[in-house]
């Protein structure tokens, strides 16, 4: 297996990070995201627990949380879904760019979105 930035691949990808409130709504923001090719791949980790700010007070809530593989140039369309989609009226949506990955990866993740 190679391990690297792929010259043949000129675009950028990301690894987005999304939390929600529960699984259903996990699934459904995932599904739609993968249908609308904005993600190649969305692996839906449960059970987490979030402790966080909010309006002044320290909440701590269990939460599902999406990592999205997409490209760099769909992060605004992900959000636009996002913001008519997500149920919470501040969502977390944060993104790192993938540096290295299998070369079998890269073209999948080019050819997927």
């Amino acid at each position: 297996m190679v391990f690297s930035k792929s010259k043949e691949i000129e675009r950028n990808f990301q690894i987005a990070l999304c939390t929600a409130p529960d699984q259903a709504t996990a699934e459904s923001l995932a599904e739609k995201m993968v249908q609308q090719n904005l993600a190649a791949c969305v692996n839906i980790i449960p059970a987490i627990t979030s402790v966080y700010q909010w309006q002044g007070q320290i909440e701590k809530e269990p939460e599902v949380l999406l990592v999205i593989k997409t490209a760099e140039e769909l992060m605004l369309e992900l959000e636009e879904l996002l913001n008519e989609e997500h149920p919470y009226e501040v969502f977390e949506l944060i993104s790192c760019n993938i540096e290295q990955a299998a070369t079998a990866y890269l073209q999948w993740l080019n050819d997927s979105v």
